[in-house]
């Protein structure tokens, strides 16, 4: 099982990156975890916002492989527990399949993307910024597997 996660945008602010970079090392090796970072495409205001979003989605859907299951981060998406997440995360880890998280750059996924999920989560209710969303998944996704180990990390 391998996890990646495919997000949109290059440019974040250092504590997103600092943070982030603290979850990745804890899960690396025992969930075998990348990012893959999409340049998030230049905006201007005389062009919709819907061409943008087109671009990005082409260039995310171009790194998923056939056999990839793919989970879109979404606002609409199922809501998870952390419990419900680490269930899904065992289950995962017991079919082997390689697991792929999509998360969109400021204006969002690409219809593309969603169509191309084989599940769509919501990590919140609240809106987020795109980039606070790899932090956010990260931490997540050790919370699950330190609860899978029976690890203190997780507490009620």
């Amino acid at each position: 099982m391998h996890i990646s996660l495919i997000s949109v945008g290059t440019k974040l602010p250092n504590w997103i990156k600092q943070g982030f970079e603290e979850y990745e090392k804890r899960i690396s090796g025992p969930l075998g975890f990348t990012l893959v970072e999409i340049p998030l495409v230049h905006r201007r205001k005389s062009v919709p916002a819907n061409r943008f979003i087109k671009k990005e989605g082409e260039a995310i859907l171009a790194k998923i492989e056939r056999h990839d299951y793919v989970i879109a981060l979404e606002v609409t998406g199922q809501r998870l527990s952390t419990a419900d997440i680490a269930t899904r995360l065992g289950d995962f880890k017991s079919s082997g399949q390689n697991l792929v998280f999509l998360a969109g750059g400021p204006d969002g996924l690409a219809l593309d993307c969603r169509a191309r999920a084989n599940e769509k989560w919501s990590l919140s209710d609240l809106t987020l910024p795109h980039w606070f969303v790899r932090v956010l998944l990260a931490e997540q996704l050790y919370r699950a597997n330190s609860l899978l180990q029976g690890h203190p990390y997780h507490r009620k």
